[in-house]
């Protein structure tokens, strides 16, 4: 299941990612967030990579890292180089904290959730900045956030705009449990592989200022954005493990390949749902336009 590696890659040819986290199985909103991004890439003849985004052990399921590749290729979802694992870039994380800490932007904070929920605080509003408790023995490490309004616009839900310090307050860049916070590592890691465009689920669309404010301070360029409707069940829920959501079905994956051409509104002809995976992905390559995929946040 490794992808060789090409010899040479231009800096400037377009290239994407999927990103999950092994906490179970692929679903099929997540396999849908996958397509989208290959094919976008695909279109372009640019390079499509995936990483795994285990940051979180005590969410971890065992064996899933292995089921989501295994699934990615059942699917016809070839990656173009080696597959990286967050879990061992702990260095670069720690070495982004100091960069942080030398601009002074970042400190440490023992505040709970529900010290925060008792202030009447909807986002965190800065309370530890001149100094925390040091009688306890845990805290997280937040990042200074400004009063400042972020605007930019998103490749199919079109312009967005976050007053930072209102919106997300100071966030944290590490847990109090001493894990390295998914916007930090998504951020550095991003700028790493060298992505230039992040097409995942629409739920994720509220966390993108926060880590366009990261790449601002860490003086890297973001890529473009896109995000998909996510994939709801019949309760209108987003599908999860949390919601239940099932196993994507492995017993006719081209059929399933069809249906998520249809919810991403590329209009394939009804006659090339029982052709090949092969050629429905040729298909989605040849005849993809990223425009049509619905602004909505739910299919």
């Amino acid at each position: 299941m490794t992808a060789q590696k090409p010899s040479s890659i231009s800096v400037s040819m377009p290239t994407g990612r999927f990103a999950p986290s092994p906490t179970g199985p692929l679903h099929y909103g997540s396999l849908l967030a996958a397509v989208a991004s290959y094919l976008n890439i695909r279109a372009q003849n640019g390079t499509w990579l995936v990483r795994i985004d285990d940051l979180d052990p005590p969410r971890e399921m065992a064996g899933a890292a292995s089921d989501i590749l295994h699934t990615l290729e059942s699917f016809g979802l070839h990656w173009d180089r080696d597959i990286v694992y967050q879990s061992r870039r702990l260095r670069a994380y720690d070495e982004a904290l100091k960069m942080l800490q030398k601009k002074e932007l970042i400190y440490p904070c023992s505040c709970s959730r529900k010290d925060i929920v008792k202030r009447g605080e909807s986002v965190y509003a800065g309370h530890c900045r001149n100094g925390h408790n040091t009688a306890q023995k845990h805290y997280a490490i937040r990042i200074k956030v400004p009063q400042q309004t972020l605007s930019w616009s998103d490749m199919i839900q079109g312009p967005q705009s976050a007053s930072l310090f209102q919106d997300y307050g100071d966030f944290i860049v590490r847990r109090a449990d001493g894990l390295h916070a998914y916007h930090l590592a998504v951020v550095l890691d991003d700028a790493n592989q060298g992505i230039t465009e992040s097409i995942r689920g629409a739920d994720l669309l509220p966390s993108t200022s926060a880590q366009m404010y990261l790449q601002q301070v860490l003086d890297i360029k973001p890529p473009q954005y896109a995000h998909i409707p996510v994939a709801v069940n019949s309760f209108g829920e987003k599908l999860s493990k949390q919601s239940g959501a099932a196993p994507v079905s492995m017993r006719d994956p081209a059929r399933t390949l069809f249906k998520m051409l249809r919810d991403l509104g590329q209009q394939p002809p009804h006659d090339l749902e029982t052709c090949s995976i092969f050629d429905i992905l040729h298909w989605g390559e040849k005849n993809w336009d990223l425009q049509k995929i619905s602004a909505g946040k739910t299919l």
